[in-house]
């Protein structure tokens, strides 16, 4: 299924046309129909001889409702550019041509009406000066039909243009993400609250818990249709109607996007490449307010100018947005600003939710020239380039606004080219991150570890939350980057730690000296303190290679006493059942102080088990 959008001036025939070739009359206002012109969106549907089905967006032609027009004409497969022979070329046109042109439409044709009004000698007239209107635009190559919406002359040949036209056209592919920019919104009888739009990227199911995008409300789909047919699925490209629970019409403007849960991120800043066009009465001035369509959305917006301070007609820049509000928005798509009723220029989406730059900077125009020329796989690079950190496919996908197949086949070429690092030989399961990224985060651990393991040689390594915190990364990433760091061998885990493969923990020949004269005395005399004898670094390394053991803050033991103190217990439990403190003093003609210590310590040891005053084997 395919979209045709309208555009031409006010009474040019643009819904008498649709009426001619539907049958239907898209103007759904009584006010349209007292006043003879379409104010708001209108809408059709035919079926074409090879079966294929289209709908039609009839758009307003005057220049009070260029608002609406914009509106409905962002996503379309084809646009009609209807021009009167009566008239000719007027303002409108003019201005609806000067927007399909900024939004890139790849795809058009130019229909002259009313020509039982005119006679042959006009029409050529007319036609010569549209040729020379659409040269060097979108509609440079476009057929030029002349019809009779009243006696029906040239419709015949008009579909048959159409039906040729839509034939080399590639159906849009479904990228498992649906976008709905909302048109209109009102509510049914029986059924309540339902939006239309045009739905792009992805498929719409009847029961999906959907996301309306920026306020983030969350709703469910109770109904779809597809030219007033009942669908349980609707597909990309299609008009849509969709009735949904879980929100008031009231409650949704248009603008908003129906769509997955958590995918959109609205943008409070984006960059745009902005072409201003010839017309404009004054120039463009930075930091000055303009009305920015994008989507179905018209929002008031900041216009920061990145290279200059002003920028004159028929010149192209690079421009960062500012809307009054987030707009959900994605890389590729097109935008339009107007100002006064008045069409000033348009361009595309290169950064969607972009940080704030610094202006007149040569490297923040040069990565956005870069960004601007990119081929498919530079997107996916860059893409996991600006990630800093290990990204996965999808992630990929919906910041890149790229097919996952092509997203695949990108990163395929990216690993072979030694480019990127994956986590897995499986690419649908793998992060990503780019060489230079993986240089750096290998740098930054090495460096982290090395000047942990130079200030703490005697310990194991760098507890795990000091290095995340080191690199200053979440912990969902961090657990990724350790993966990778762990596959790549750069770092050995173990239990809490983290240390680099060549460290490992040794006394200098003067603290091995120093600590066998500690155990020594230790082991003579085994309860005397003898902590402030030895430095805590070198006690914490002899209590981790057992050599030691530290029943608190102050009580010491070697741990060859400790296991005889241990093995005298259990035997004593095996004898009577139980020990005391004041037994175990006895037995070992210590002090209070330390039966306490050393009973306290296996019952955290799960040795022993306090009952009362009393302990017995766990």
């Amino acid at each position: 299924m395919f979209v045709i959008g309208t555009a031409g001036h006010v009474d040019h025939g643009k819904t008498a046309l649709i009426n001619a070739l539907t049958g239907m009359d898209p103007d759904r206002l009584q006010e349209e129909k007292d006043r003879g012109m379409t104010i708001d969106l209108g809408f059709a549907w035919l079926k074409l001889s090879n079966e294929t089905e289209i709908s039609l967006i009839d758009v307003p032609g005057h220049e009070k409702f260029v608002n609406n027009m914009l509106a409905g004409i962002g996503s379309i497969d084809l646009a009609m550019l209807i021009i009167s022979l009566e008239e000719s070329i007027m303002p409108q046109t003019l201005e609806h041509l000067a927007i399909l042109n900024l939004l890139n439409v790849q795809k058009g044709m130019v229909v002259l009406t009313k020509k039982d009004l005119v006679d042959e000698e006009w029409v050529e007239l007319v036609k010569a000066d549209v040729e020379e209107l659409i040269s060097g635009t979108v509609f440079e190559t476009s057929n030029i039909y002349c019809v009779s919406a009243k006696s029906g002359e040239g419709i015949e040949e008009l579909l048959s243009g159409i039906e040729e036209l839509l034939s080399s056209t590639i159906i849009r592919r479904d990228i498992y993400k649906p976008r709905l920019p909302i048109d209109r919104s009102f509510t049914v009888s029986g059924f309540g609250t339902v939006v239309t739009g045009t739905l792009i990227d992805g498929t719409l199911s009847i029961g999906e818990e959907m996301e309306l995008s920026p306020s983030g409300r969350k709703v469910r789909i109770r109904g779809l249709q597809t030219h007033k047919k009942s669908e349980d699925v609707a597909y990309p490209g299609t008009r849509v109607a969709a009735n949904i629970s879980g929100v008031n019409h009231l409650d949704i403007s248009r603008g908003e996007v129906l769509t997955v849960p958590d995918w959109i991120k609205p943008s409070e800043a984006f960059d745009v490449y902005l072409s201003v066009l010839d017309s404009i009465p004054n120039p463009l001035r930075h930091n000055m307010h303009v009305t920015l369509h994008v989507g179905s959305a018209e929002v008031v917006s900041v216009l920061r100018l990145l290279e200059t301070d002003s920028i004159d007609a028929g010149e192209r820049t690079w421009v960062q947005f500012k809307p009054v509000h987030p707009v959900p928005i994605l890389k590729g798509d097109y935008c339009v600003i107007r100002s006064n009723m008045t069409t000033l220029g348009g361009g595309l989406v290169v950064t969607a939710n972009a940080k704030r730059h610094k202006r007149k900077d040569s490297q923040t125009v040069d990565r956005l020239n870069t960004l601007l020329s990119d081929s498919t796989k530079d997107i996916v690079f860059n893409t996991i380039n600006e990630s800093n950190f290990l990204i996965g496919i999808q992630s990929i996908s919906e910041i890149s606004n790229i097919e996952i197949d092509t997203v695949i086949s990108e990163l395929e070429i990216l690993i072979d080219e030694k480019l990127i690092l994956s986590t897995s030989d499986e690419i649908v399961n793998s992060d990503f991150i780019t060489i230079n990224n993986w240089n750096e985060l290998f740098d930054n651990v090495k460096k982290v570890l090395s000047k942990y393991h130079s200030d703490y040689p005697l310990r194991n390594g760098v507890p795990k939350e000091f290095l995340r915190n080191q690199l200053n990364i979440t912990s969902t990433i961090y657990n990724q980057v350790l993966h990778l760091l762990n596959i790549k061998n750069v770092i050995v885990e173990e239990a809490s730690f983290i240390k680099l493969p060549d460290h490992f923990p040794n006394l200098s020949e003067q603290q091995s000296i120093k600590v066998k004269e500690f155990i020594d005395l230790l082991n003579k005399d085994p309860f005397a303190s003898r902590n402030e004898l030895i430095e805590d670094h070198i006690l914490e390394f002899l209590v981790d290679r057992k050599k030691i053991v530290r029943l608190d803050d102050k009580i010491l033991l070697s741990y060859s006493v400790y296991q005889r103190i241990v093995k005298k217990v259990q035997q004593i439990l095996s004898d009577k059942g139980e020990i005391t403190v004041a037994g175990l003093r006895d037995e070992f003609g210590t002090s209070r102080k330390y039966a306490i210590a050393i009973l306290d310590y296996m019952d955290q040891q799960q040795i022993t088990k306090r009952v009362g005053d009393i302990r017995i084997f766990r």
